[in-house]
């Protein structure tokens, strides 16, 4: 499998069906999920349908990259960068394994991923959206040069929208 990015410690790579069983562990765990607006795939099979079913690649050039660990070739979780047409937009996200936190892998991969959207790709502005709340997220979006633009309505929460411009 191509590597799309190499940090330090990991490497980023398109998700493929072979993840789905780590896809759907890392979707189970409820303060992983706790801010993000998002709901637990039902099984392994559904979180294999939506990994096949996944265009942004093939779309886009970009998308949400499995993180792997260089030494270990352990699944760490996910970052990367998205499209949304209808915002028409690119926005940064990532999500990791409980165990992986706090030790420095979403500011690793997430800032590897803002360089190659700025520089290789040559995109003009890409955002981090968070539920204020969550401490920690916002913490790598300050930690990764992106700054606070705006609040905005996270799923009946409060959001904040943090930039990063060419």
């Amino acid at each position: 499998m191509k590597k799309i990015l190499e940090t330090e410690r990991t490497y980023l790579r398109e998700l493929t069906v072979r993840d789905a069983e780590s896809f759907y562990r890392l979707n189970l765990d409820k303060e992983v999920l706790q801010y993000t607006g998002d709901v637990a795939f039902e099984s392994i099979n559904h979180a294999k349908m939506f990994l096949e079913n996944y265009d942004q690649y093939a779309k886009f050039g970009v998308g949400r990259w499995a993180v792997i660990h260089k030494d270990t070739e352990e699944f760490l979780g996910w970052c990367g960068l998205k499209f949304t047409s209808k915002s028409n937009e690119y926005d940064i996200g990532f999500r990791f394994f409980k165990k992986y936190w706090n030790q420095g892998y979403a500011t690793e991969t997430a800032k590897a991923c803002i360089e190659y959207g700025l520089h290789t790709l040559q995109l003009n502005t890409i955002v981090g959206r968070a539920m204020k709340a969550n401490i920690a997220s916002v913490k790598v979006l300050e930690k990764i040069g992106l700054s606070c633009e705006r609040d905005f309505d996270f799923d009946g929460n409060l959001g904040v929208v943090y930039t990063s411009k060419k």
